[in-house]
């Protein structure tokens, strides 16, 4: 029996040499690279193209230029698609779990159940939002979630506003800083948790407006980010404020969850521990991208692809150590 999830289908009880969770940039790049080492692969995933589904354009991938974030997802699946790999979306995977010495059954939603001797999580990490009116109507249209990914699209830029006081918030104000005329940085509390150089060093910025003890309660748009409404908590004073852009960095949540029901180790923050070669602490399953405890501060598609990389190449090395290298023959 096949299952079909839109489009693609995977046969209830089939087996596989890698089954990787998760279809962002990490997912998909090392689908790529697991069909040039000839495993077997399928990819399981919610959606394809994960955290870049929250952004519109993309102008530091290398090589391609300025990009709309939708057709890079397309390159990345065709490509994945192209060397053989089942690319299944619209599956949220449950569960991950040893059923004998070398394999793994992985189940997911709509009936999915597949076998595998290696398995790779690319999940990525939630960013967390506002869940005020307008945020999800404007997404990829004026609201973004990556300061350090977005900020050069505004350049020119009257006002921005940045929502959070952690460390990516205030990088993300100093950062837009020098491209727009003002940014308004929002933060819920009356002082910062980022370190105290990076908050120095937004305070030195001349067209950076601070408002503290203030939340947003609103995004407002229609094609386009045209404004932000905000409320003072102290005060109770509410006011909206012109702005072209919000950029929301106010954390990630990892699936700490579902990497426990796993057994999987992970940091003081829920992020999976990997080594260097992107191996956890269960042998067979290994980790890349977003969900990774490596480069937390720094997410990028970039990275994300080269964890994702060196993910399937490991699997690859681990089938031959362990004697599951199957013949090469998938005709």
């Amino acid at each position: 029996m096949s299952l079909r999830i839109g489009r693609p289908k995977v046969k209830r009880g089939e087996s596989f040499d890698l089954v990787i969770v998760g279809g962002g940039p990490a997912g998909l790049s090392a689908a790529i690279y697991a069909s040039r080492f000839l495993l077997k692969t399928v990819v399981l995933t919610v959606d394809v193209g994960g955290q870049l589904n929250l952004t519109n354009w993309v102008e530091d991938y290398p090589g391609l230029g300025r990009i709309q974030a939708s057709e890079l997802v397309e390159k990345f699946r065709k490509h994945a698609e192209s060397f053989g790999v089942n690319v299944v979306w619209g599956v949220e995977v449950k569960g991950v779990e040893r059923v004998g010495d070398s394999t793994f059954k992985v189940t997911g939603t709509g009936g999915v159940e597949v076998y595998a001797n290696t398995v790779l999580l690319a999940v990525g990490a939630r960013r967390r939002k506002l869940g005020v009116p307008g945020e999800e109507e404007l997404v990829g249209k004026g609201v973004s979630y990556c300061s350090v990914c977005d900020a050069p699209l505004f350049k020119g830029s009257k006002a921005v506003a940045v929502v959070g006081g952690g460390d990516s918030a205030l990088e993300g104000a100093s950062l837009l800083s020098s491209y727009v005329g003002r940014v308004y940085l929002i933060h819920r509390r009356d002082s910062f948790r980022a370190k105290p150089f990076l908050v120095a060093d937004v305070k030195s910025r001349g067209n950076v407006e601070f408002l503290l003890n203030s939340v947003v309660t609103e995004i407002i748009g229609g094609e386009a980010v045209r404004a932000v409404k905000v409320l003072n908590k102290a005060t109770g004073e509410e006011k909206v404020l012109d702005v072209e852009g919000v950029f929301i960095e106010i954390g990630f949540e990892p699936s700490i969850e579902f990497f426990k029901s796993i057994g999987l180790e992970t940091d003081d923050y829920g992020y999976v521990k990997v080594d260097e070669w992107m191996r956890t602490n269960i042998p067979g399953v290994f980790a890349a991208g977003d969900a990774i405890s490596t480069w937390r501060g720094f997410r990028q598609i970039v990275t994300a692809a080269a964890t994702g990389a060196v993910a399937a190449y490991s699997a690859y090395q681990y089938l031959i150590e362990k004697g599951l290298y199957r013949s090469p023959d998938r005709t």
